[in-house]
């Protein structure tokens, strides 16, 4: 194993590709519907293929990379190319949500090389005097996208608040955290937090892993996790406005809850597709799905399911969204894929399309995007890179000990989703 101190150099295997994960695509059965038609009556035939890439890896047995999630700023690489940024977090294997350190690596040509992992002293955990003591204070489950109206890479997360021996307590205080990248400097501004309104229900509230969805007015609509005192988890929507520098809340829309006997809701994800909004969440149970018409104010929720009716299986880990202009996509994991060895069944990560009609994933475009290796590989990223291509960013997650003995060896994962269409979305991308 390699020491504690040893992160791969520039070594780190360009364009590595996986075992034999080459190009996949979707089913001769979705194509054909395309080709009649559309799944939803389209007229255009949408199709993809898939390239799986290790920029970087690591794994000593004490620590390894998790949350690897990617923006990108226009113009900022190569020839007018985007400079893609990466942030990860390093997790410290002997404890539980232990991130004492945000690093940053990029790349100018489009992923073909890159910077190697550099620690980030902006991002860094730092102290504060909470309940009388002195604790260590981390910000985390980070995730970096660009703002057209501001022009700049914003990234918004939430804290994590430890004991000073580093163990995760609850109830404790959370806040969304946020940060703004400076290209020239290839550094982030020191991360401050979101101020919320003053009710008890926001004093535990956050933005952890949530993939937001910014307005063309440059507001945005920020999907948020709380616990009011003594109560569940519940998700909501909250509109902020953004000036380049400031992140400030102006509203939220409606609360939703789920009544059984789980922790509640958490970590939603947030569309924009065929002239709704849609919103993934996660639950300890099953993961869950509803729409909205104006991106505040949301339908009640539903399970997550396959179009034949059956359960997806995805339960206490989060999915995210792929959006092209001509499909809507979920990525996920989920039972039933001989994954019972893997923790909470978080890998292998699936990719399918979704009937936004019905709000359900259809069975027979389901592929796998990253394999199974023993790690889990629940907590990713996504983003639009081109009209022509959207990545997905994973790690593997290399708790609880042992799962190497299936393969995993930390490796974080760039999966390539290569349309053969433009997406025509809005959306910022390289030029």
């Amino acid at each position: 194993m390699k020491k504690t101190s040893d992160f791969p150099r520039r070594s780190f295997l360009k364009n590595t590709l996986i075992g034999s994960v080459g190009l996949l695509t979707l089913s001769p059965l979705a194509l054909s519907s395309c080709r009649n038609g559309g799944l939803f009556g389209r007229k255009q035939e949408l199709d993809y293929t898939t390239r799986l890439e290790v920029p970087t890896r690591f794994y000593d047995g004490v620590r390894c990379w998790v949350h690897p999630r990617a923006g990108l700023v226009p113009g900022a690489g190569k020839g007018g190319l985007p400079r893609i940024v990466m942030t990860l977090n390093t997790l410290e294997l002997s404890g539980s949500d232990v991130f004492k350190g945000m690093y940053g690596m990029y790349s100018d040509d489009l992923g073909e090389t890159w910077s190697d992992p550099k620690l980030s002293e902006p991002l860094a955990p730092r102290m504060e005097q909470i309940d009388g003591e002195q604790r260590p204070v981390a910000a985390s489950d980070f995730w970096p996208t660009w703002h057209a109206k501001s022009g700049k890479l914003l990234g918004t997360g939430h804290t994590i608040v430890y004991t000073p021996d580093w163990k995760v307590s609850s109830p404790r205080p959370r806040h969304t955290a946020y940060s703004v990248y400076d290209p020239l400097a290839d550094r982030w501004t020191v991360w401050d937090k979101l101020k919320m309104p003053d009710t008890p229900s926001f004093l535990n509230a956050g933005a952890g892993c949530v993939q937001r969805y910014d307005l063309p007015d440059g507001s945005i609509l920020l999907p948020i996790y709380f616990s009011p005192p003594g109560e569940n988890s519940r998700v909501t929507v909250a509109k902020c406005g953004f000036d380049g520098s400031e992140l400030t809340y102006l509203a939220h829309g409606n609360e939703l809850s789920v009544p059984d006997q789980s922790r509640g809701l958490h970590e939603p994800s947030l569309t924009f597709f065929g002239g709704k909004y849609f919103l993934t969440i996660r639950n300890d149970l099953q993961g869950y799905v509803t729409k909205s018409a104006n991106g505040l104010d949301f339908e009640p929720i539903q399970p997550w399911r396959f179009d034949d009716g059956q359960e997806l299986g995805n339960y206490n880990t989060q999915q995210h969204w792929v959006t092209h202009s001509e499909g809507l996509f979920l990525v996920y994991t989920r039972r039933g894929a001989n994954n019972d060895h893997v923790f909470r069944h978080r890998a292998p990560l699936f990719i399918a399309q979704v009937d936004p009609d019905r709000m359900v994933v259809i069975r027979e475009t389901e592929r796998i995007l990253v394999p199974e290796r023993g790690a889990r590989l629940g907590n990713f990223g996504v983003t639009v890179v081109s009209p022509d291509e959207t990545w997905v960013t994973v790690s593997e997650w290399m708790q609880p000990e042992g799962v190497e003995q299936y393969g995993s060896d930390g490796s974080v994962f760039v999966a390539r989703i290569r349309w053969n269409l433009p997406n025509r979305n809005d959306i910022c991308c390289a030029k």
